[in-house]
């Protein structure tokens, strides 16, 4: 598989408070990672971890204070708007609400083309076009008609995958794809997805805090805190045997159907911790269950071990317990 996107270093300041007593917040602090033709890679974090912002910084829309961004080969985060259009026809992104993101006086049909107008494509006949799009996300062309309120979660979710395939990009930016959609529509969704990929060859990434979609649709994941990358690999290897503390906390907490592959539920104590004031050493150490006196002073490296980068000092064994179910045992 080739490289298509290179994020390296990537940091993003937001300033805060009144004029005269600023202060910076650091967003996304750090983040590295590299994406392949074809690959779906996901961004699983809590509300507030920075995934989003990442992934607004990635296409474009949020200036980054620090690292490089590369894409198709070429440095993007140093592009104006005017140098960055281009660039769009090759690079989607599908928003939160399905219904909210799109305009409630557009008909569906001029939503769909509506790309082909913004880049100035006049090669493309809508009324070959807009079907053909209907067709591939599995709506029928009546649906031209429609307008975003008469629209199901599904239906619009549909027809947002629609327009982000119309101008043929090499990359998809899906945040939250399944957000506010019943479980049945979650999984149609999904693998619509997954059959979109194999059949135009697209490169994903998947920002979520849901770890069933990470599961159903991702080859590599990250899970990020406060901002950074805490735990990076092969999903199934993840989800099979999580090495960071806050990783298996979130699996945990996930639902297992199957009662062999149960989890014992890793109960976090304390809040998020404020951007404003980010802990010293390990800013994961004041919910941590297996904290250590290291981890309150030394901050981990995020490190590359042998099939995955973690960001722990003493990264868990498979299998491994809180000291409280251990002595339950």
């Amino acid at each position: 598989m080739s490289g298509i996107l290179e994020v390296r270093d990537v940091e993003v300041t937001f300033e805060t408070g009144p004029l005269m007593r600023r202060r910076s917040i650091l967003g996304v602090a750090g983040v590295s990672f590299d994406l392949h033709a074809g690959e779906t890679f996901a961004i699983v974090g809590e509300s507030g971890s920075g995934k989003t912002t990442l992934a607004r910084a990635i296409n474009g829309l949020q200036d980054i204070s620090a690292g490089s961004i590369r894409f198709d080969e070429q440095r993007i985060d140093t592009l104006g708007a005017r140098l960055m259009k281009p660039l769009r026809r090759r690079m989607s992104m599908m928003f939160q609400d399905p219904v909210g993101s799109l305009s409630p006086r557009m008909k569906v049909g001029n939503l769909i083309a509506e790309p082909f107008r913004i880049h100035g494509i006049v090669d493309k006949d809508p009324g070959v076009e807009v079907p053909r799009l209907l067709s591939l996300v599995g709506l029928t062309p009546e649906f031209a008609d429609r307008y975003p309120h008469q629209l199901s979660g599904g239906q619009a979710r549909r027809v947002g995958v629609a327009r982000a395939i119309a101008l043929n990009p090499a990359l998809i930016i899906a945040d939250e794809p399944t957000a506010g959609l019943d479980v049945s529509v979650q999984g149609e969704v999904l693998n619509l997805l997954n059959d979109l990929r194999e059949r135009l060859g697209l490169a994903m990434i998947i920002i979520t805090h849901n770890l069933h979609v990470v599961h159903h649709v991702a080859d590599r994941m990250a899970v990020m805190y406060l901002g950074r990358f805490v735990e990076a690999g092969d999903t199934d290897e993840i989800f099979r045997a999580p090495r960071h503390p806050y990783t298996a906390a979130l699996l945990s907490a996930n639902p297992e159907p199957d009662p062999d592959k149960a989890r014992d539920r890793i109960a976090l104590p304390a809040e998020v911790p404020s951007l404003l004031a980010r802990p010293a050493g390990c800013e994961f150490h004041s919910r941590c269950p297996w904290v250590a006196a290291r981890c309150k002073s030394e901050a981990p490296e995020f490190v590359q071990g042998e099939t995955r980068k973690v960001a722990c000092h003493t990264p868990l064994e498979p299998g491994a317990k809180p000291p409280e179910l251990e002595g339950a045992q």
